[in-house]
């Protein structure tokens, strides 16, 4: 598998685009005026507590108060409590613990008036962007992310990814980590160190404590509410969860950000350092990888699929809705339950992407093609469950119903990524799918029509609007249609079409 990082910036924006073997898997984007992420970490202030919620609303300096559950404040909320007092006295000096004594756990069943107080200050974590109209979502219970390990302060707790399976492996690496762990410091090891030495992990470990000690510097020095520890950029954010032997390819288009990129690179994986290119060419960096057409045809309500079959993807208030069609497609030589199979197995792949790439959360119900057999339907199950095993986020799939429903819940920590793939139409008020969308349709047609129409010449009748658009530039779209399939498609303008109408004929020789 080869996995590439295409990184655009601009002035506001930078755009990360992760693509597995060419195809667009992941899109992201941070904005410059972002004042709140997952991960950052605040000195903040306690405003109004809620006994029926056993919660508290807390000033993080966002326009809405961020929410704060007691099973979020961590066990030891007290000792925290106590190291903010004393580093704002000054007397705690030492940022590393090594002296620090340990406050009793708080009862995992009390009440949040008898941990916090309001107007206290604390330190808390964004678990859950700012989504709609609530605030953020806050933990007590900090932790700071490494490459291999993550660092959790107030803890001497050691525990492992649950996607390590291997029992020996789990516990020579608690070992090690047991022998270089700071005291009064918990570790969680990420599935990312298998296999990795105790000189690897060990300078790990030192990075994150670096950036706690750096933080509580300016604890003393702070208002609340003021942000303490920024998450790291996307780009060394997403490297530092995904980046693998697999890596291929870091595209980028900005000098700066190339520097950094390079500079983290062969900080955590030196021999890869060559793979960080700088783009030079004039063509968008998006445009020259694909990724643009990509993006166009992945987030429109229905989304084509090989083999005719198609998705069409609805969003409510309350879940999201993703419907699977077979489209045209059709085999004469299978039975309609192969067919259906072979269908939901592309659509559960497909599906799989699209949560990903759209970081869809919450509640979503995937309407499969009806499947009588239950040997089928546990393929089906077992296929997504592979194919979500690679998304970081945490989600919940249910086996499928008898009715061919599957329902996935998925951890929504920021708002959905939505992009308008939709132009005006031409021919009437409203709006149409963009071009390059309805183009996305035409080849995958246009690959039947040609195995089925081998010595016959073909005609593709349009609107004129997508004739000139299959027409322009070079190569134009016309043009690589010849050179891939060594047959000239005549693209014939008509006016009477509408906008997204377009018929194949043929003529023989």
């Amino acid at each position: 598998m080869k996995t590439e990082l295409i990184i655009r910036s601009s002035s506001s924006d930078i755009d990360f685009a992760l693509l597995k073997d060419g195809k667009l898997i992941e899109l992201n984007k941070e904005t410059n005026d972002n004042k709140i992420s997952v991960g950052d970490i605040f000195l903040a202030k306690t405003g109004k507590t809620l006994t029926g919620l056993n919660a508290a609303f807390v000033n993080v300096g966002y326009q809405k108060d961020g929410f704060l559950h007691y099973h979020d404040l961590g066990a030891q909320m007290l000792s925290m409590s106590k190291f903010i007092k004393g580093v704002n006295t000054g007397k705690q000096k030492d940022f590393t613990l090594k002296n620090f004594h340990l406050e009793k756990d708080i009862d995992k069943d009390g009440k949040i008036n008898d941990v916090l107080k309001t107007g206290q200050n604390l330190l808390v974590q964004i678990v859950k962007e700012p989504i709609s109209t609530k605030g953020p979502r806050l933990n007590a219970e900090l932790s700071i992310a490494g490459r291999f390990l993550v660092l959790v302060p107030f803890s001497n707790r050691i525990s492992v990814s649950q996607k390590i399976g291997d029992n020996k492996e789990k516990e020579r690496l608690k070992r090690l980590i047991k022998s270089i762990k700071p005291k009064n410091f918990g570790v969680i090891i990420r599935t990312v160190a298998t296999g990795k030495k105790v000189a690897e992990l060990d300078r790990d470990l030192e990075n994150s404590l670096e950036r706690w000690v750096s933080m509580c510097k300016q604890i003393k020095r702070s208002q609340t509410p003021t942000k303490v520890l920024s998450e790291l950029n996307r780009a060394h954010s997403i490297l530092r969860d995904v980046f693998n032997d697999s890596f291929t390819n870091i595209m980028v288009d900005d000098e700066q950000l190339y520097s950094e990129i390079k500079e983290y690179i062969a900080e955590i994986a030196p021999e890869k350092e060559s793979i960080v290119k700088l783009h030079k060419s004039s063509i968008p960096i998006f445009e020259k990888y694909g990724v643009e057409r990509q993006i166009k045809t992945s987030f429109g309500q229905t989304v084509s699929m090989t083999k005719g079959a198609y998705l069409v993807i609805e969003h409510t208030e309350a879940l999201h809705v993703i419907d699977v069609n077979s489209g045209n497609r059709s085999n004469k030589a299978k039975s309609q339950a192969e067919t259906a199979l072979e269908v939901n197995l592309i659509a559960a792949s497909e599906t799989a992407r699209q949560l990903q790439l759209r970081d869809m959360g919450g509640i979503i119900v995937v309407d499969f093609i009806d499947m009588h057999k239950a040997e089928d339907r546990q393929k089906l199950f077992d296929h997504l469950k592979k194919e979500m095993s690679f998304d970081r986020t945490k989600h919940k799939i249910l086996p499928p119903s008898k009715f061919g429903l599957i329902q996935i819940t998925r951890q929504r920590v920021r708002p959905e990524m939505v992009i308008k793939t939709r132009e005006p139409n031409p021919n009437k008020n409203g709006e149409v799918e963009a071009p390059i969308i309805l183009v996305d349709k035409i080849e995958q047609e246009l690959d039947k029509v040609i195995s089925f129409k081998n010595n016959k010449k073909i005609v593709l009748n349009v609107h004129p609007f997508i004739a000139s658009y299959l027409k322009q530039g070079y190569p134009s779209l016309q043009v690589r249609w010849f050179l891939k399939y060594k047959k000239w498609i005549k693209v014939l303008p008509r006016d009477a079409y509408q906008y997204l109408e377009y018929r194949f004929e043929e003529n023989g020789d």
